[in-house]
């Protein structure tokens, strides 16, 4: 069957709008602010064999999730084990997950009894049980520990709730009225999505709409091809160094090589360390996101997301280590070291494409949950985010300050006003993170944030996980590394509790919570910076005078004027002690 390039871009785009229908419809329904404000979630179409059609642009670390979710309920039920109105469950983290938290619904799509496709979201519930509060914790050294786990089941059968596993969910979530509304909004944003697909096949026939779904994955692949060819060939590597294994102190070395010809980019991540204690460890579909994500980072960050774009791209990872962990293994924190699998990529293979690729950023997620039982209406109240961070500087241009990291990419911050608002806690500051600078170079990395958190209720627990704390992201080319994440906690009559976890730590009114950030790695040696760069940092309070010339060789006058000369002497001055 032949289709014009016209029509097939018409249902292409049709079939995007409809996943970013499904993410509107999600944000916009839901009850937990991690959904509604922080949009952490992601929504998207999968053929019926569960091959990604389309995505919306959601969370980048669940690139990877949404098939793999769909295949594993296809492999529990079969293509013929659906009814039009069905919808699965599925959360775990070792097949097709992430942490438990991130619950996964996929729903059947049927065009007169015939499966065409499937609707997949997948999104943050804010409490799904576990041994604290909030569900994922830095502390669990077991999956049981965290939550309920879902292998594929049917939460709906024919249209019609499965009241016995939502009579589970009911009883062992803190927070059930949110919970159960989050299912709802979730089952409620997939049903649009199946309208769309049903419309356009109604519009242009069922075998168009599947002959184009081929096609548009067949375009995905050759367009992959031809962004192979323009990147360097050879094998790479990296390797880094993770805190900790999440309850002791060692830390965790990972390494990656990456092999790129024209027809294959593998990321072989054999020779990190094995899976960790605790709740740190990356899925294997975890794992794969975040390869998905750098993969598309350097061959086509703009372009649309389906199967077709992953045909060129083999991860490797033994079962049994940080990267692909096998049961029991906690899962909560994941991301701590996901976020490695894209950094240690990355890492390799700035030096080859600075046009493309800055230097490091915080890299962390920098997860807390604030919650407690609300003074006011004796309900539960939780704050789920994720902290904005600096990112690095790269050929010409400074890092930015205050993004998510690379992991989060669409997640938003928790506005300051909602927080005050909906919660008994007070924001008293929320600033970029001078005092501790960022990475030093000719251009220089991107400021983190502080945020301080004031309770003003009788109780609240914390629970927090900042990676890269005790190494901090990588500098570029003559750059300077950045600077840490970390937080402190103030309690009355205990010293401050400087630290990069706490789990479900327990706070009273007026306890503080002071979360920092860290600053992005610098690009270029720093005495090659443009004085005029570091008279605006001056000017705008990033930088002291004194830093000034201790850091970049800049003599700044009384009258903020540069001295051409003597900043030429002190910079040679600089370079000849090396």
């Amino acid at each position: 069957m032949k289709i014009d390039s016209f029509t097939l871009d018409i249902i292409e785009n049709s079939l995007i709008a409809a996943a970013e229908e499904c993410f509107v419809a999600f944000g916009r329904t839901s009850k937990s602010p991690v959904i509604y404000e922080v949009l952490d979630y992601a929504a998207g179409l999968t053929d019926s064999n569960g091959r990604l059609v389309a995505q919306a642009n959601g969370v980048p670390g669940f690139l990877g999730t949404l098939d793999l979710a769909t295949q594993d309920c296809i492999k529990k039920f079969g293509t013929d084990g659906f009814d039009p109105g069905d919808i699965c469950i599925v959360n775990v983290p070792y097949t097709s997950g992430t942490h438990l938290n991130d619950v996964t619904l996929v729903m059947p799509v049927f065009v007169k009894r015939e499966l065409v496709a499937f609707s997949a979201i997948k999104g943050h519930w804010s409490e799904v049980g576990g041994m604290h509060f909030g569900s994922w914790t830095s502390d669990s050294t077991e999956i049981y520990q965290e939550g309920l786990i879902f292998p594929p089941l049917k939460l709906f059968e024919k249209g019609k709730p499965n009241n016995s596993i939502i009579d589970i969910i009911r009883a062992n979530v803190r927070t059930p009225v949110m919970t159960l509304g989050d299912m709802e909004a979730h089952a409620a944003a997939l049903r649009v999505g199946a309208r769309r697909i049903v419309e356009l096949c109604e519009k242009y026939g069922t075998d168009v709409i599947l002959r184009a779904i081929e096609r548009i994955m067949e375009k995905g692949e050759k367009l992959m091809k031809l962004k192979l060819k323009d990147l360097p060939h050879g094998t790479f590597e990296a390797e880094d160094t993770i805190d900790d294994d999440g309850i002791t102190d060692t830390p965790v070395p990972v390494r990656a090589k990456i092999t790129i010809s024209d027809e294959r980019f593998k990321i072989d991540l054999t020779g990190s360390g094995r899976q960790a204690k605790g709740s740190i460890n990356s899925p294997w579909c975890a794992t794969v996101s975040a390869a998905r994500a750098i993969f598309k980072a350097v061959t086509d960050p703009h372009g649309p997301a389906n199967d077709g774009n992953f045909r060129l791209l083999d991860v490797v990872a033994p079962p049994g280590t940080i990267f692909n962990p096998i049961p029991p293994a906690p899962t909560s924190t994941y991301w701590e070291s996901m976020a490695f699998v894209t950094d240690l990529v990355w890492k390799a293979l700035a030096p080859l494409v600075p046009d493309r690729l800055s230097a490091g950023h915080f890299l962390s997620v920098c997860a807390t949950i604030v919650g407690g039982i609300d003074d006011r209406t004796g309900e539960p109240f939780a704050i789920v985010e994720p902290q904005a961070g600096g990112w690095g500087g790269a050929k010409g241009k400074d890092g930015e300050s205050g993004l998510v990291c690379s992991g989060d990419g669409e997640t938003y911050i928790m506005s300051n006003e909602v927080i005050e608002v909906r919660h008994p806690i007070i924001v008293e500051q929320y600033a970029l993170n001078v005092e501790d600078g960022c990475g030093k170079g000719e251009f220089r990395g991107g400021f983190g944030l502080i945020k301080d958190y004031r309770i003003n209720n009788s109780n609240a627990t914390f629970t927090a996980s900042f990676g890269r704390s005790l190494y901090p992201c990588w500098g570029m080319n003559g750059g300077s590394n950045g600077t840490p994440n970390y937080f402190i906690v103030y309690r009355e009559g205990k010293e401050p509790l400087r630290t990069r976890k706490v789990a479900a730590l327990q706070l009273g009114k007026g306890d503080l919570i002071r979360l920092k950030t860290g600053g992005g790695g610098g690009y270029g040696n720093p005495l090659d910076r443009d004085p005029k760069r570091v008279l605006e940092d001056v000017i705008d309070g990033y930088i002291t005078v004194e830093q000034a010339e201790r850091d970049y060789g800049v003599v700044i006058t009384p009258d903020m004027k540069i001295d051409e000369t003597k900043t030429k002497l002190f910079r040679d001055k600089l370079r000849s002690k090396g």
